[in-house]
């Protein structure tokens, strides 16, 4: 999703699940199922958050985490422990935790969590997205724009956006774009972000997302 998930868990069959409903609520998703995968791909700083099961093989979640956290590796990370293991949720915390969720869990759950610590460490409040009269509904995938109509988006479009709003007033690279908004198992084509904006400005204006030569694009943020 325009937001890059790193989802580190050993279990095939809750993988299945949850990787289908965390790709439908518009995040670009990777697996690791051991710790040492894990801690190399959370170091590729591609990710916006990580889920991190504590058990994994290999290297348990908690090893991993310290290491990150040893590093200067900040990334947001909420942990899964098993529900009445109250000891892993303290040890995880300690290690640098930023949340963690029980076994067994509703995926809505989680994605709230989720959504909820993308906001925070992006230092906006939960809920909707908005920058200057756009308003990104991210339950629905619908952008409401100035003039009061709202748009049901794609699931590329919803993700480019999503993550122009998290970082509005930035200038993003096309290279940048395509990591947040691509997992490993996709077909990468950072001229596809081209047509993509083009619909983006489409829905918003053209002048909602301006062109950094050389550089990339940039949402204007005028609040």
């Amino acid at each position: 999703m325009t937001m890059r998930l790193l989802l580190a868990e050993d279990d095939h069959d809750l993988v299945t699940i949850l990787k289908k409903d965390l790709q439908a609520a518009g995040y670009a998703v990777d697996v690791a199922d051991n710790g040492i995968d894990a801690e190399y791909l959370g170091n590729e700083m591609i990710y916006d958050l990580a889920v991190l099961d504590l058990g994994l093989p290999q290297r348990n979640g908690i090893d991993v985490l310290k290491h990150w956290r040893a590093s200067g590796n900040h990334l947001p990370v909420i942990v899964l422990t098993a529900r009445n293991a109250w000891h892993e949720r303290v040890d995880g915390f300690k290690a640098g935790a930023d949340d963690y969720l029980g076994k067994p869990f509703h995926t809505e759950e989680l994605l709230a969590r989720i959504n909820a610590l993308i906001h925070r460490a992006s230092q906006l409040p939960g809920g909707k997205l908005q920058a200057n009269g756009i308003s990104l509904d991210e339950e629905q995938q619908t952008v409401t724009t100035e003039d009061g109509q709202t748009h049901r988006l794609t699931g590329i479009e919803f993700r480019l956006l999503r993550y122009f709003l998290l970082n509005a007033g930035h200038v993003l690279s096309k290279s940048r774009l395509t990591e947040h908004v691509y997992d490993f198992d996709s077909e990468k084509d950072s001229n596809v972000i081209e047509v993509y904006v083009r619909r983006l400005r489409q829905l918003l204006g053209k002048d909602r997302i301006a062109t950094r030569r050389g550089q990339g694009y940039v949402l204007i943020d005028k609040n």
